[in-house]
């Protein structure tokens, strides 16, 4: 299993951490086991949600949903929070599945302007493949804030996989994600298994991608990938020793 640099609870007394996800719950799917080991290390994780999740969507009728679904979703991002017990959750709100609307500079200030106040030494965001336009513009907006600029805080940056919307991707029309980055989760994925449950609205059943079955079947072969009980995977982008 591949080392980070940086190992945080472990290698630091008190790092930090930066999550930056697309929308509540990538967060979970992405790196949810993670985000628990680290906290349970003694890390201070945080997370960055850019949009809302919900706007984009319509009901049967076609009626657009309302901003009370979008209270609901980030009810559930809380309840998350508190079941990995990680510090801190700000989520920007900006338009769901319309990020390509907005300037990416705006986007990249909005990322630069969390990881100037937070000083994470790791940052861990979407891969650049994804199917989804807002994790393909969120993995852009992050990797020109992280920018290896002297005195940068981010010494390293990782990128996740997140189920029924990276592997729903060809890998002829895309670069396909090739993880060579895991982290043991044996012990947390319990723990990420109930904070996916507190998003219960956007589970689907078996054989979705995004069924508790599959999202735990994943983890159990990116572990037995590298000789673990469960893992979660990553591509990483940068390591600064």
């Amino acid at each position: 299993m591949s080392k980070p640099a940086l190992t945080p609870g472990r290698d630091q007394a008190r790092s930090t951490v930066l999550v930056v996800a697309a929308h509540p719950d990538d967060e979970v799917l992405g790196c949810g086991g993670t985000i628990a080991r680290f906290a349970a290390e003694g890390s201070e994780v945080h997370v960055l949600l850019l949009a809302d999740g919900e706007t984009s969507r319509r009901t049967g009728s076609g009626v657009a949903v309302t901003p009370p679904s979008v209270e609901a979703r980030n009810a559930a991002c809380e309840a998350a929070r508190v079941i990995l017990a990680y510090a801190t959750v700000e989520a920007l709100g900006l338009p769901d599945q319309r990020l390509d609307s907005l300037e990416l500079l705006d986007i990249v200030q909005r990322v630069e302007e969390v990881i100037k106040r937070r000083r994470p030494a790791v940052v861990l965001t979407h891969h650049a493949g994804d199917v989804n336009l807002d994790h393909r513009i969120v993995h852009d907006a992050v990797v020109t804030a992280c920018r290896p600029q002297p005195g940068h805080s981010v010494r390293q940056l990782l990128f996740f996989e997140v189920p029924s919307s990276t592997e729903w991707r060809p890998p002829c029309s895309a670069q396909p994600f090739s993880p060579n980055w895991f982290l043991d989760i044996s012990a947390t994925l319990t723990t990420k298994i109930r904070a996916l449950q507190a998003y219960g609205r956007e589970l689907r059943g078996f054989p979705h991608a995004r069924s508790l079955e599959a999202i735990e079947a994943l983890a159990r072969w990116r572990g037995a990938s590298v000789g673990v009980g469960a893992a979660e995977a990553f591509m990483l982008g940068r390591s600064v020793l």
